[in-house]
Parts: structure tokens; C-alpha cells; sequence
């Protein structure tokens, strides 16, 4: 059996899997598409509504057949709540997570880190991913109860009330009117419309949630997590990203005003490569008083990772030919290297050539197959697209110098979202 921590994950074995939370709590689950949201009401499985195609809810256990699932379904979240009425989850035990194939045979555990203020917990996700199904663990926590919950995973619970807390709580919601005074923004400066995210909904709201228990606006929460971190823990991994980290404004129109009337900011709410938002707040005890996060962000795929080091790899030979130096070409081995770097920074939490293991660039390349006698590697952090970090590059000595070093022949790039910084570039020369 597999102990799982935060954003750990494992292969589930074919068939029915059961998910059992046993304890004082609610079990819901909601069976979204590969964008975070419901297709109709029937995608809430909760006390009231204990069943939907492929997932069936029998008190604290939720049982779940991927097969079975409705058409184009991606994903089946589970969250859990308290189950007495305005019982907080401070005086509850840590609930506990239990994963089983059909047979009863224990698959994974997971404990989430103890909860604060929070109603409701995302504790794991079972997504699909190529033509198999896995297991992810959150510990996403969630202010707005399963009301909030249902609401920002796209179910309509506004005209009979039948997705309640059981003491029929109404939550607020931090987000009302946000999309509509962004995208009118946006609109105004021709950019696309950007639509809610579940999974940006939910980082954005733990992470207000730690910048109210710091008592400041910072991208590092005072448990020592990033936001961006969050957004990746949270399942959603990310081309492109933007934040807004502040405090003070007391509405969300307040919060929009004061994003639109700084240059920067405004730049971010109206940028074209974004498709996704959310945002969240959370009241704080010091002088900042409400804190908010928001998130804007464009989802990870093939195409746009490949568009992305494609453009990085154009940049770099544009300044080559500015310096009357040939072209490089790309070498699917460099960029394998490349990308296990950028990757490997991220799941490791560092920064640095050299890994936690001593390996360094011409291990990479190695062991990616690149048969290249001499290599040279660039890496940079936080920056939010090619031309931001050739250019960074561009303007360092060291860096300038790999560019337009004449005996390179051959070039990997590898590019990954998350950590600390957001985003973590690498560049892998070859001759």
C-alpha cells in the first residue's frame, strides 16, 4: 500500500476502486471534464444525491468505476466536509483517505496536513491520463463550504437549493462579478475572454487563506509553499501563469479597480495567452485586512510546450545571425536532457547545474543518448515567456557567451511550470 503525500499520485488497476473516509465528515465527489468542470447538476455526487454514472456514494464510502463514467469525463475529485453543522475541521480528527481496488485489496493512504479555517478539504483525484486512470492526492483546502465547493466546479445550485451544507449554509462568494469586469477589460484591449478554473479557484483560496494567517501579501505562504506550487498541486499544470497577490480592498470590484489602474497589472488581467482564472480572499487580523489571490494561467499541452521551446530556439538563432554566427539545430536528445532538468528542478525544489544528485549538464546529456563532445547549459527562473528569458540571457555575460559560442552545432531546450520562481528554463548546447 502506498503512503501518499501531497501531489503524490500512482497507477490505479483496472476496474471499480473504492474511496473510503471514515469518520465524522461528508464524502462528495464531482466528475468534471479535462477543463475542471461539471457538465450538468448530475455530476455532484453527495448525501443527497448519492449517485451518478460510474460513482456511487454509500455513507463514507465512495465507489468508482472509470469505465462506467458519463462520455468525455476526465476526472472525479473527492472533497469532504464536516458533518455536524458549523462544526469546524480545528476540533475534527485529521480525516483519512483509504484507496481500494474491487477485491478490498488497500491501494494508498493519505492523511492531508491538519486544517485551519477551512469547510471543506479536496483530499484526491482520480484522472484519466493516456488510456489508464490514476490516483492523485491533494490537501487543497477550501473556505466556502460544499455549497461554494459545487459552485465553482460549475454546478448550478441557485434555483432550489438542493447542492446545501446540511445546516443549509449559504455561502459567500469572493468571486461574484469578477470574470464579468475582467473580461469586459480584456475585451476592451482585444483579448480573448478567460473562463473559471476549479483548480485555480482552489490554490487561489488556500494560498489567500496563508497570506491572511501571515499577515502580508507574499508568493511564499508562511507554511513555505508558492502559490505556484499550490496551482500545480492542485492538478493543474501550466504554460503560461500570472498572479496577483494583495491586500486592502474590501470588494472583489475594489480588488479589479486597483489591478486596473497599475500598468503592470493591467497588463496581466488583459493578456492574450491567458485562458483560465480565479480568484479568492480571505480576511486577515492584521493591518492588511483582506487578502486576495489571483491566478490567471494556460493550460500545459504537447503543442504549446513545443511552440514555447520552438520560439526559444528561433530567438537564439535570430541573435546567432545578428552575431554572423550559423544557425543551431535542434537535437531531440538535448532537448530530452533539457526538459528532465527543467522538470527535475521543480519536483526537487532547487536551482543550480548541478542536481542534488552531482549530476551536471554533460551527465544529462549523456544519459539522454546526445553523443556532443562538449556541452554548455543555460538556466534561468520567473520568467513568463521566450522573449523575456532570451532576452534575460542576452543581457548576461556568461550566458551571451553559450548563445554565441561559435563551436556549438546543436541546441535542446526544456521548459516546466511550478516551484518556487513559477517557471524554470533550461538551454542545452552541443558540438
Amino acid at each position: 500500500m502506498s503512503e501518499l503525500v501531497p501531489g503524490g499520485n500512482l497507477p490505479l488497476p483496472g476496474g471499480a476502486v473504492t474511496v473510503r473516509v471514515p469518520g465524522p465528515f461528508d464524502v462528495v465527489a464531482l466528475i468534471t471534464d479535462g477543463g475542471g468542470k461539471v457538465r450538468g447538476d448530475t455530476d455532484f455526487v453527495f448525501f443527497n444525491q448519492p449517485s451518478a454514472p460510474g460513482a456511487r456514494l454509500d455513507g463514507d464510502t465512495l465507489t468508482v468505476d472509470p469505465a462506467a463514467l458519463r462520455p468525455g469525463a476526465a476526472r472525479v475529485t473527492v472533497a469532504v466536509g464536516p458533518a455536524g453543522p458549523d462544526t469546524p475541521f480545528a476540533v475534527l480528527p485529521v480525516p483519512v483517505l483509504r484507496v481500494a481496488d474491487a477485491g478490498g485489496r488497500p491501494l494508498a493512504r493519505f492523511s492531508p496536513p491538519p486544517a485551519r479555517q477551512e469547510t471543506v478539504l479536496l483530499l484526491a483525484e482520480i484522472y484519466r491520463r493516456g488510456e489508464g486512470w490514476r490516483l492523485r492526492a491533494l490537501g487543497q483546502g477550501y473556505a466556502d463550504g460544499l455549497a461554494g465547493l459545487a459552485r465553482d466546479f460549475g454546478v448550478d445550485v441557485a434555483d432550489d437549493g438542493a447542492v446545501a451544507t446540511r445546516a443549509g449554509a449559504t455561502p459567500t462568494h469572493t468571486a461574484d462579478g469578477f470574470l464579468g469586469r475582467v473580461n469586459a477589460a480584456r475585451a476592451a484591449a482585444g483579448a480573448p475572454p478567460v473562463s473559471h478554473d476549479a483548480r485555480l479557484a482552489a490554490a487561489a483560496r488556500e494560498h489567500a487563506g496563508t497570506m491572511a494567517r501571515g499577515g502580508r501579501p507574499a508568493v511564499e505562504g508562511v507554511d513555505g509553499v508558492s502559490v505556484h506550487q499550490r496551482l500545480v498541486s492542485a492538478g493543474y499544470p501550466y504554460l503560461t501563469v500570472g498572479e496577483h497577490l494583495v491586500s486592502g480592498p474590501l470588494t472583489v470590484d475594489g480588488f479589479v479597480e486597483h489591478c486596473l489602474r497599475h500598468e503592470a497589472a493591467r497588463r496581466t488581467v488583459c493578456d492574450p495567452a491567458f485562458v483560465h482564472a480565479a480568484v479568492a480572499s480571505a480576511g486577515g487580523t492584521g493591518p492588511g485586512g483582506t487578502y486576495w489571490t489571483a491566478l490567471w494561467a494556460a493550460p500545459l499541452t504537447p503543442d504549446g510546450l513545443d511552440r514555447t521551446t520552438e520560439e526559444v530556439v528561433d530567438l537564439t538563432n535570430r541573435a546567432r545571425a545578428r552575431a554572423g554566427l550559423p544557425p543551431l539545430t535542434g537535437d531531440p536528445r538535448l532537448t530530452e536532457a533539457a526538459q528532465a532538468h527543467s522538470a527535475d528542478m521543480v519536483a526537487r525544489d532547487f536551482y543550480s547545474h548541478t542536481a542534488p544528485d552531482g549530476s551536471g549538464p554533460l551527465d544529462r546529456a549523456a544519459a539522454a543518448g546526445a553523443a556532443r563532445r562538449t556541452v554548455g547549459e543555460n538556466i534561468a527562473c520567473g520568467q513568463r515567456s521566450p522573449a523575456e528569458v532570451v532576452e534575460g540571457w542576452l543581457h548576461s555575460p556568461g550566458h551571451r557567451a553559450n548563445i554565441l559560442a561559435p563551436g556549438f552545432t546543436h541546441i535542446g531546450v526544456g521548459f516546466a511550470g511550478g516551484g518556487r520562481a513559477g517557471t524554470y528554463w533550461t538551454q542545452l548546447f552541443g558540438a
